[in-house]
């Protein structure tokens, strides 16, 4: 049969799913790294209702639609996939699990949700190690006024990536926002864990990033001791990453909305 042949019909389903005039965008964002969350009522509920039929159409991608156990929805492309990966830096990795600590912990409640930029710094820098995060922000671990002021404005760098990929929902524009259930997908490695907030404590705490296949020549925030793996579907939530002077180009790109 021809490659190019037209004839195998799409099941029912999936036209009216693709026909939905939601569908465009939606499929947009997933390819540009979006998590769907319930927040996004008619998004989820048009990946919900056509769960089956939109995983075999990106299948036809080499890509895999997942609903994680918490609810969102994601693409994860294989090494062979057709649609581009992004990726994150370890700053972004480390920030998104600070995330899902605040997530899980009481202060969401009190807060009602909601959270500043300043307050996220500001436990990012009471969980970490100062230090390494110093010398992950300026390449060195002096930690004077100005380097803090650099790690600050790499650390709202880093909550804007995680806003366009769906981990937290700007309220206003006053720097606030909410945290999406979708930070869990920095939590998966700890999920199965009778206290998965004392795991996530634990992780942030050593420096560790979910990342698995370190490059021996670059400063990483994983503990030196772990071994790299491969993984049949990389994405850019388990891929080890090399930004260094690539990051801070992008940094430049105007983003969409201050945080």
């Amino acid at each position: 049969m021809s490659l190019t042949s037209t004839d195998d019909y799409m099941p029912e389903k999936l036209v009216k799913a693709i026909a939905n005039p939601l569908f465009p965008a939606l499929d947009s964002m997933l390819r540009a790294g979006k998590h769907v969350s319930s927040e996004d009522l008619d998004n989820h509920a048009l990946l919900a209702d056509f769960e089956v039929e939109l995983q075999q159409f990106y299948q036809r991608y080499n890509t895999e639609l997942v609903k994680a156990p918490e609810g969102f929805f994601y693409l994860r492309p294989r090494s062979t996939s057709l649609i581009s990966r992004s990726v994150l830096s370890e700053l972004d990795m480390l920030v998104g699990k600070v995330l899902c600590f605040l997530y899980l912990s009481p202060e969401r409640l009190a807060h009602e949700g909601i959270f500043t930029n300043q307050e996220l710094y500001e436990e990012l820098m009471a969980l970490a190690d100062e230090a390494k995060l110093m010398k992950l922000a300026t390449n060195r671990a002096s930690g004077s006024d100005l380097d803090k002021e650099k790690l600050f404005e790499k650390v709202r760098t880093s909550l804007r990536r995680l806003r366009r990929i769906g981990m937290i929902i700007s309220i206003g524009e006053t720097g606030k926002f909410r945290i999406s259930e979708a930070v869990f997908r920095f939590g998966a490695d700890v999920r199965i864990g009778d206290d998965m907030k004392e795991a996530q404590l634990r992780l942030i705490r050593d420096g560790e990033a979910v990342v698995h296949t370190p490059e021996p020549s670059q400063g990483s925030l994983l503990n030196e001791q772990q071994d790299p793996q491969e993984d049949e579907q990389p994405d850019i939530f388990n891929e080890q990453l090399n930004l260094g002077e690539q990051a801070d180009g992008r940094e430049q790109e105007t983003a969409e909305g201050e945080l």
